[in-house]
């Protein structure tokens, strides 16, 4: 199963790139927040994407979604969770960028939901109903940027500033200062979950 690709930029359409890795060209869907980040690259440039890869018995030929963060790919993977949300349908939704719409979920906001194509009122209530309480951390992502390495803390703060760093796009002393906040409006926190919660109640406040 493929997972994740590196090559040149051989083609750029609507809806989908060709990527270019090791004399094989792969044809890759990308959700249109991603395709956004397209629009400057040029054809030959290289380029690296995570890969979702779909393939079904109704649909025994083999489908490639890109991500940039493997974190968007893992929103993706929840998203797709939801009743009535298949990959396909789930690229045509996500125009916008997973930070808003997974504040959108957090906050309860079906109104913002209704704005991604294809999601009706049914849908995104379905969308609450399944993913609230799950998406919080996916409301602190930015744009890609090199990951730094995280310094040694304790062990669920350390959890925590990874992820904030690694994954998610956050300078190092940024991540810190986000962490210190957190911790210094609610002294009780213990876990890795709380203290997430707890940096993305101040980031929406």
């Amino acid at each position: 199963m493929i997972a994740y690709l590196e090559g040149k930029l051989l083609k750029k359409e609507d809806d989908r790139i060709l990527l270019l890795n090791n004399q094989v060209g792969y044809e890759i869907l990308l959700p249109a927040f991603v395709r956004q980040t397209f629009h400057s690259k040029k054809i030959g440039e290289e380029v690296a994407l995570y890969i979702y890869y779909h393939q079904t018995e109704r649909q025994p030929k083999p489908t490639l979604i890109g991500f940039n963060l493997e974190v968007e790919r893992e929103f993706f993977r929840h998203f797709i969770s939801v009743e009535d949300i298949g990959p396909m349908k789930a690229v045509q939704a996500l125009a916008l960028p997973v930070r808003e719409i997974a504040r959108a979920i957090e906050s309860r906001d079906s109104a913002f939901l209704k704005q991604l194509k294809g999601i009706g009122n049914r849908t995104a209530q379905k969308i609450l109903a399944t993913l609230e309480g799950k998406v919080a951390k996916f409301a602190l992502i930015r744009q890609a940027e090199e990951p730094i390495e995280a310094a040694p803390s304790e062990d669920f703060i350390e959890q925590v500033l990874e992820v904030l760093t690694k994954q998610l796009g956050h300078k190092v002393k940024e991540a810190k200062e986000m962490i210190g906040i957190a911790l210094k409006r609610n002294k009780n926190i213990t876990t890795a979950e709380e203290l997430f919660e707890e940096v993305y109640r101040g980031e929406v406040s």
